[in-house]
């Protein structure tokens, strides 16, 4: 069975067609843009208006890619640990293979309050309480 597992190849710099829609002034502003020579067409404002926005937004993506990765082995939460996550605005997407354990002074609002999803390959030890408060973010 593995001799017809093929390995894909990297996409590379293909690029991928997307529709948006702007408003009329916006893309007024744009055709002058490109008009003043600013840039090629549209194509390449937009292009560039992507590139700068997803520079200045590379630290939250960075934050991001780390906290959807999945751990392997036991991983624990403290009510300290989802207190600071709640402090800092953010939400979890916890991914684990082996073990999850939720601290059993975690109270339902903080969990709720806390973690978007859960996903466990394994086993995920918390109370009762808090599985069933989660039931809905549990996959």
């Amino acid at each position: 069975m593995a001799d017809n597992i093929r390995r894909l190849p990297d996409k590379g710099s293909e690029s991928e067609k997307v529709t948006i829609n702007l408003g009329y002034v916006d893309l007024g502003r744009i055709d002058l843009l490109v008009q003043e020579g600013f840039y090629s067409n549209r194509s390449d404002f937009i292009r560039t208006a992507v590139r700068n926005q997803l520079g200045i937004e590379g630290e939250a993506v960075k934050q991001s890619i780390v906290r959807h990765t999945l751990e392997l082995g036991l991983r624990n939460y403290s009510r300290a640990d989802l207190e600071s996550v709640k402090a800092a605005g953010e939400r979890l997407h916890i991914k684990v293979v082996g073990l999850a354990r939720i601290a059993p002074d975690v109270t339902p609002d903080l969990a709720l309050a806390t973690i978007e999803s859960i996903t466990v390959l394994g086993a995920l030890q918390a109370s009762a309480e808090l599985k069933s408060a989660l039931a809905d973010r549990i996959r």
